[in-house]
């Protein structure tokens, strides 16, 4: 279906987040309330790939959510690029934040699109890269039943915002998740996958778990490591999962 987009400043503690909605758009049907999704980007904030995923989800008939993620030390609207001083600037970015502001903007999030006036009450979240992990975060809240995490970085490690629990918080999960990676991924490799497939078994956490043979930002329609097979799949995957559960 067609998809709308728009605009809106969500307040918190740290300033208003700049957050970009998208719905869909059915003319000359009656208004139907759609589940909410919280889209989390890559270090990048929204690029236009980003955009094009957040479309995609929200013609499967969703209401979509994408926050900027830095902005409190960004301008609305600031796009890093897909060079070497882009990601200087986020990777560095993502250690400024702390778990705390990270944790109360998912809680803006969430909060907004639980409370539309023409939402269902129903919330997940999806994620790619550095919002794979948000996106986890994201399932620790209690408004959350599912959460699509691709290729969450610095979820073994525990090293996002000075340091995240989000592993020994596993157990807190009441929503199921999907774990998505790519087998070729330096940013996390087998060992660190081990590490989080053990921790979420171990918490007895209802998730699905799936390897490509792909490399980090498979998902992502630019450059020369985007896969489209494996994207399609990948995607399919996650709106099997909001269908089941949203």
């Amino acid at each position: 279906m067609a998809v709308t987009d728009d605009v809106t400043d969500l307040p918190t503690p740290t300033g208003p987040m700049r957050t970009y909605l998208y719905a869909p758009n059915e003319p000359g049907r009656p208004p139907v309330r759609r589940p909410g999704v919280v889209l989390y980007s890559e270090i990048f904030q929204q690029t236009a790939p980003v955009r094009r995923l957040a479309v995609q989800l929200a013609s499967l008939g969703y209401r979509v959510a994408v926050p900027e993620v830095y902005h409190a030390h960004e301008p609305p609207g600031c796009v890093l690029g897909y060079d070497d001083a882009g990601k200087t600037r986020g990777n560095a970015l993502k250690q400024v934040v702390t778990l705390n502001e990270f944790d109360a903007d998912i809680a803006t999030a969430v909060a907004f699109l639980k409370d539309h006036p023409d939402g269902t009450g129903a919330v997940g979240s999806f994620g790619i890269c550095l919002g794979g992990h948000l996106a986890f975060r994201a399932a620790l809240h209690p408004g959350v039943r599912a959460a699509a995490c691709f290729y969450p970085t610095d979820l073994h490690t525990g090293t996002l915002g000075g340091g995240a629990d989000s592993l020994t918080r596993a157990g807190d999960i009441r929503g199921e998740l999907l774990m998505v990676f790519g087998r070729q991924d330096p940013h996390v490799p087998a060992a660190g996958r081990r590490i989080i497939y053990d921790a979420l078994d171990a918490a007895g956490v209802w998730f699905t778990w799936h390897e490509f043979n792909a490399a980090h930002a498979f998902l992502r329609d630019e450059g020369d490591r985007y896969d489209p097979a494996a994207a399609r799949h990948a995607i399919g995957l996650a709106a099997d999962l909001f269908s089941r559960c949203l």
